[in-house]
């Protein structure tokens, strides 16, 4: 679960680069950067999503749970 995870957190990385990547090139005379700009950070924010759900998911069926800090420390 955890690679998935990880694997998961890349992936929103990755797109989130290429997104500004695609902001900072000289936009074309039909926009056509914009519009790809705009999909990558929409499949961004449903990456994000999906990762936020599937970690609940995880949580609800018992596959990871929350560790958190010890008391006395």
């Amino acid at each position: 679960m955890k690679i998935v995870i990880l694997l998961a957190l890349f992936a929103i990385v990755v797109v989130l680069a290429s997104a500004g990547v695609f902001m900072l090139r000289r936009p074309g005379s039909d926009g056509a950067q914009h519009k790809r700009m705009a999909r990558a950070l929409a499949l961004r924010v449903g990456l994000s999503i999906t990762l936020f759900l599937l970690v609940l998911l995880a949580w609800q069926m018992g596959w990871i749970e929350p560790r958190g800090i010890p008391l006395g420390r």
